[in-house]
C-alpha cells in the first residue's frame, strides 16, 4: 500500500535531480530554446559525456525529456513552470543565504553608485514599454534569440556589440536582456553602453522568466 513516505522519497527524486550546479545551468539553457548535447555541452563547459549523464538524470525526474533528430538527441524542458520553481529555489536561498546575497553581491559589484545601472524590474520594463519609452535588446546567441524573444527586442549578441552600434536608438533608453538573472552577458553590456555614452539599463530577470509570467513573446 503506498504511503506518505512513498511519495515524498518520489518527490525527492526532482529535488536531487536540482541539487547540482550543472544540471541547473543546463535547465537554464533548455529554458531559452530546446537543444542538441553538443550544444547544451559547450554552453556549460561541460563534457559531452558529463553533459549526457546530467541530463539523463534530469530526464529520469522528469524535469526534461528528448526526441531523436538525425544523430542528435535534442533535449527540451517538459513543463514550463520548472522555470518558476528554479525562480522560487532563487529567491529562497538570496533571502536566507548569507552566502548567496555575497556572491550576488560580487556578480554585480561594478553596478554604478548613482544607481544609473540599477536593475529594471518587470512591473517597470512593462510600464516602459507600454509608454514607448525604451529599446530592447536581447544579447543572447542568434539561435537563442530565433527561438524566442521579447516583443520588437534587438538582437546583438554580446560579441558583435561595438561592430553594431548603429542599431541601437540614440533617443531612447535601452533595456538589456539575457537568460536569466544571473546572466553576465546583459551586465556586461550595460556597462559597456554606459562607457559609450548611451542611457541603457538591464533586465533584472531574463527571457526565460518573462515567458514564464504568461507576458508576450515573438519568434
Amino acid at each position: 500500500m503506498t504511503s506518505q513516505q512513498d511519495l515524498l522519497d518520489t518527490l525527492a527524486l526532482v529535488a536531487r535531480a536540482l541539487g547540482n550546479g550543472h544540471r541547473l545551468a543546463l535547465l537554464e539553457r533548455l529554458a531559452q530554446a530546446e537543444a542538441s548535447v553538443d550544444t547544451l555541452a559547450s554552453t556549460t563547459d561541460l563534457t559531452v559525456g558529463n553533459a549526457s549523464q546530467h541530463l539523463q538524470q534530469l530526464r529520469r525526474a522528469g524535469l526534461v525529456t528528448a526526441s531523436r533528430s538525425g544523430k542528435q538527441m535534442i533535449y527540451r524542458l517538459t513543463d514550463e513552470r520548472i522555470v518558476l520553481l528554479m525562480g522560487l529555489l532563487r529567491q529562497v536561498a538570496e533571502t536566507n543565504l548569507a552566502e548567496m546575497e555575497r556572491l550576488v553581491g560580487r556578480l554585480f559589484a561594478d553596478d554604478d553608485a548613482q544607481g544609473a545601472l540599477e536593475a529594471v524590474s518587470r512591473r517597470e520594463l512593462l510600464a516602459k514599454l507600454q509608454g514607448g519609452q525604451v529599446a530592447l535588446l536581447d544579447v543572447r546567441p542568434e539561435e537563442e534569440y530565433a527561438a524566442g524573444h521579447l516583443p520588437e527586442a534587438i538582437n546583438i549578441p554580446l560579441a558583435q556589440l561595438e561592430a553594431m552600434l548603429d542599431r541601437l536608438p540614440r533617443d531612447k533608453e535601452i533595456i538589456a536582456y539575457c537568460r536569466g538573472p544571473y546572466c553576465a552577458l546583459s551586465h556586461e553590456a550595460v556597462q559597456r553602453l554606459h562607457q559609450l555614452g548611451y542611457r541603457v539599463r538591464r533586465f533584472e530577470e531574463g527571457y526565460p522568466e518573462w515567458k514564464a509570467a504568461g507576458l508576450p513573446v515573438m519568434r
